[in-house]
């Protein structure tokens, strides 16, 4: 096939066809079949299921049902959901639990690795890491009286991890190496394994922000001999907005680490009520408080859609989509100013693409405001287009392409002056 037309609609349309993946976008609630969603690597389409459920949860579980809920379910869904993100990520059904945010698990698990690691005083991390990330980090330390120190290595283009300069720079005072395993700007993928070895020879233990990976990527925790990892369930995972996050302690660590926030549901024997702590067994002590059960219930539907299609499929699916991006961006973008800002190699990158460009901003309100689509923006020119293979296809990146194409060409985008939504 010559070049026009493996760059035309009808291509496009004649790819989506051919697999059979894209059924799974009827899956999902869409209400206007016009609007080019590509920013699933933030928030996921609502799973029709989802709204199925939700309905029995608050109708009989809450309405009916009332507390007696708990002991029907409620009290192991942490359990029962975090297994079966285990079984997506490569670890044990006992391994992982749903509890809190990513940032609060990120608190809970970094605080315990570092306690593990007493005389040891240097955490390690590069400047790609998820600033809010970064932020707990700066937290513990200053909370530590200084205690630890915080080095960030940085990235020599912006686009790739700086694993070679990361293992150079561990040594005998390095407590604990982390790190985003799938970057949130430029959707570089480490290679965990790698990584994690480089740490253990050192001493250090690992955590891994698994966000942008989880649903998007093979992850294997057990084969990489991961320490601790924790991750959101509102992006690939479709859990929906603030959905609680999981987090992964491998099975050998988990009686010797610590939860900081030692609430009653890790207590041992929580309906005992008694005035001191005593942990629970395994990763159930790393739970804190009372779960939110309407939203944890939200985030099974599009976990079970995952498990159903299985990672193998669905990164297939999601590297042929975004090579056949990468290619419309070299044939119609490139020639505009537009640049790459992930990485070429589909091994290395996770499922969503970063595109530069010096009008990024505008560019990216003109798409939302007046093109009908919907990426994001990181500052300073990045516009971030997630390609979420449960429903995205051939055809919306077309579109994509061509819609951003013609901001460009007709300089629609100069009709904005750089305000606009602060949530991108």
């Amino acid at each position: 096939m010559t070049g026009p037309e493996r760059l035309s609609a009808s291509r496009a349309r004649q790819l989506d066809a051919a697999d059979p993946l894209t059924t799974c976008r009827e899956r999902f609630v869409i209400t206007d079949p016009d609007l080019i969603y590509l920013d699933g690597n933030s928030l996921g389409r609502l799973p029709r299921a989802t709204q199925d459920l939700l309905a029995d949860v608050i109708g009989r579980q809450w309405g009916e049902r009332l507390v007696r809920s708990w002991g029907e379910g409620w009290f192991e869904a942490a359990n029962r959901i975090g297994g079966k993100i285990g079984r997506l990520l490569g670890a044990g059904g006992d391994e992982i639990i749903l509890a809190d945010s990513t940032s609060v698990n990120l608190f809970k698990l970094v605080s315990a690795a570092l306690a593990a690691r007493p005389g040891r005083h240097t955490i390690l991390t590069d400047d790609l890491n998820f600033p809010s990330d970064l932020y707990i980090l700066q937290g513990i330390a200053r909370h530590a009286g200084d205690e630890y120190r915080i080095r960030v290595v940085p990235s020599a283009d912006g686009i790739h991890g700086p694993a070679e300069a990361l293992r150079a720079a561990l040594d005998e005072d390095t407590a604990l190496v982390t790190l985003s395993h799938t970057v949130f700007k430029s959707g570089y993928t480490y290679d965990m394994a790698a990584v994690t070895e480089a740490a253990h020879r050192a001493g250090a233990l690992t955590v891994w922000d698994l966000s942008h990976s989880a649903g998007s990527v093979p992850v294997e925790l057990d084969g990489a001999a991961a320490d601790l990892a924790v991750g959101c369930t509102y992006k690939y995972l479709n859990g929906g907005p603030g959905a609680p996050a999981f987090l992964y302690v491998r099975r050998d660590l988990q009686a010797a680490l610590t939860n900081p926030i030692s609430g009653w549901i890790g207590q041992r024997e929580p309906f005992d009520f008694a005035p001191n702590y005593t942990p629970a067994e395994g990763i159930q002590h790393f739970l804190s408080g009372t779960p939110p059960i309407l939203s944890l219930a939200a985030v099974e539907p599009g976990v079970d859609l995952v498990l159903e299609v299985g990672m193998e499929r669905l990164r297939e699916r999601s590297n042929r989509l975004s090579e056949y991006f990468i290619e419309l961006w070299k044939a119609r973008l490139a020639p505009l100013g537009f640049q790459l800002k992930s990485p070429s190699d589909p091994a290395r990158r996770g499922s969503h693409v970063a595109l530069g460009h010096d009008d990024a901003w505008r560019i990216n309100l003109a798409l939302i405001h007046d093109m009908k689509v919907l990426p994001d923006f990181r500052r300073p020119d990045n516009i971030r287009l997630g390609i979420a293979p449960l429903y995205n296809t051939f055809t919306d990146l077309y579109h994509a392409v061509e819609r951003m194409r013609e901001v460009v060409v007709s300089r629609h985008y100069e009709r904005y002056d750089g305000a606009g939504a602060k949530v991108t």
